[in-house]
């Protein structure tokens, strides 16, 4: 089946002017004006409720199971609010993109200043405060990608100084299977993870907790419509099989992926432990702030399965990107989370369709659900690492935090935040939320 090949463009959903009567939305600053309107899996805390969809709209969330129950909307709205009110959003993201635009403009008109339907849609909200979330959907398979050319050298650079980036970089999107179990949502709290580690002059390896645990800020990309296995997704069609975008944080221990990763790649270094914000938000919030895809010209371009007009022009997001360190200490302080890195997707060597287009070119079947991961999404500047291996230059320079602490990696009860928002003139801002997670200590 054939479906639309380009991106959503602008319409009246992303008007700057529109206001909601959910009063919250209209501050200044707020992740979730009514232009953001993202997804997520929820119930109320302590209730023994039932999980079901939900939209966050300022402080609040529209429960799209008790919505679904007033039958506001007709057509493929209603169709695709009756998926959303379901404990998880895979129906929902099966659906596509032309159910995906009449729910949104549905619920963007139910929610504006003025709306004839405040009055079915109020008592349908729930306080965000008063919420704990779900997956957003089953994660069937977790992929991982590589697509930051400058976390590439970066990481190329401290093991191999002359010959930082691998020769199949510039022409292939890498990536590699992940465990999909062990993904978990924003807060996320976690074992510090054991493996086998070999300190350099050490005659055998040990079986020890990870002394160089680390994060990867990245992004999240949630597929929406499958293919049939051994029919691939050309670039052009791409993004109508992509639902929307999360953070998404792949804890990393490096001392054990030093020792287990060649000649497969990283193992119990990764599977023990990935986070993804809560709040889902689809590629249509995002139009405003698509950038063209630039790759420079002295640069290998890319094979013709990863190359459109469409893509070149708008492929890429600006989306900011923040990482904030909270030590045991500072929280028991009362000090909040520390910023000690910002960065920015537009970086990405390799876009959301790409990515896509790569995966399935073999005929590899993707499902609703399935995640893709970015990969460590760090920026051309040092401050825009990505990953405090890179940041703390392998763990030599030492991060100096408010409580006067040092940090290289990760201590027990240390918090890491990731944000991200987009906002440019003649916009709104929009923001994804946090990604916070914890680290617990190694279990037995």
């Amino acid at each position: 089946m054939t479906r639309s090949s380009h991106a959503p463009m602008l319409n009246e959903t992303h008007d700057p002017t529109l206001r909601s009567w959910v009063d919250s939305a209209n501050w200044p600053g707020h992740d979730f004006p009514i232009q953001n309107l993202p997804f997520a899996s929820f119930r109320r805390r302590d209730r023994g409720e039932a999980w079901r969809g939900g939209v966050a709209i300022g402080d609040a969330i529209v429960d799209l199971a008790a919505l679904h129950c007033g039958h506001p909307f007709d057509g493929l709205a209603a169709e695709a609010l009756a998926a959303g009110a379901e404990p998880q959003l895979n129906a929902l993201m099966a659906l596509g993109p032309a159910h995906w635009r009449a729910l949104r403009l549905a619920l963007s008109r139910a929610l504006r200043e003025g709306s004839p339907l405040r009055a079915l849609v109020e008592p349908c909200l729930v306080p965000q405060a008063e919420a704990e979330y779900g997956l957003p959907a089953r994660i069937g398979d977790y992929t991982d990608f590589y697509t930051s050319i400058h976390h590439a050298t970066n990481i190329g650079r401290l093991f191999r100084p002359d010959n930082p980036l691998l020769p199949n970089y510039q022409w292939v999107p890498i990536g590699y299977h992940g465990r999909s179990s062990s993904i978990g949502v924003s807060p996320q709290a976690f074992r510090r993870p054991r493996g086998q580690v070999k300190a350099p002059d050490a005659a055998a390896p040990v079986l020890a907790p990870s002394r160089r645990l680390d994060i990867e800020l990245e992004l999240g990309v949630f597929v929406g419509p499958g293919n049939a296995l051994g029919e691939p997704i050309p670039i052009a069609e791409a993004e109508s099989h992509v639902f929307g975008i999360v953070l998404l944080n792949d804890w990393s221990a490096r001392d054990i992926q030093a020792w287990e990763y060649q000649p497969l790649g990283p193992f119990l270094a990764k599977n023990f432990a990935t986070t993804i914000s809560t709040w889902v938000v689809t590629l249509e919030a995002l139009a405003p702030y698509r950038v063209p895809f630039e790759r420079p010209a002295a640069d290998p371009q890319p094979l013709p399965y990863l190359e459109s007009a469409d893509n070149r022009a708008r492929g890429a997001f600006d989306i900011h990107l923040s990482i904030e360190w909270q030590t045991a200490r500072m929280a028991e302080q009362g000090m909040p989370a520390h910023p000690v890195a910002r960065t920015n997707y537009r970086y990405a060597y390799w876009t959301v369709a790409q990515m896509v287009a790569h995966h399935t070119v073999n005929g590899c079947n993707l499902q609703p659900g399935d995640l893709l991961g970015t990969g460590t999404l760090s920026g051309p500047k040092p401050e825009e690492a990505a990953a405090f291996i890179e940041l703390t230059q392998g763990g030599k320079q030492p991060l100096t935090l408010p409580s006067g602490e040092q940090r290289t990696f990760l201590e027990d009860g240390d918090t890491v935040v990731l944000r991200g928002w987009c906002e440019r003139p003649g916009t709104v801002r929009i923001g994804f939320g946090e990604c916070r997670g914890t680290v617990r200590p190694a279990g037995k």
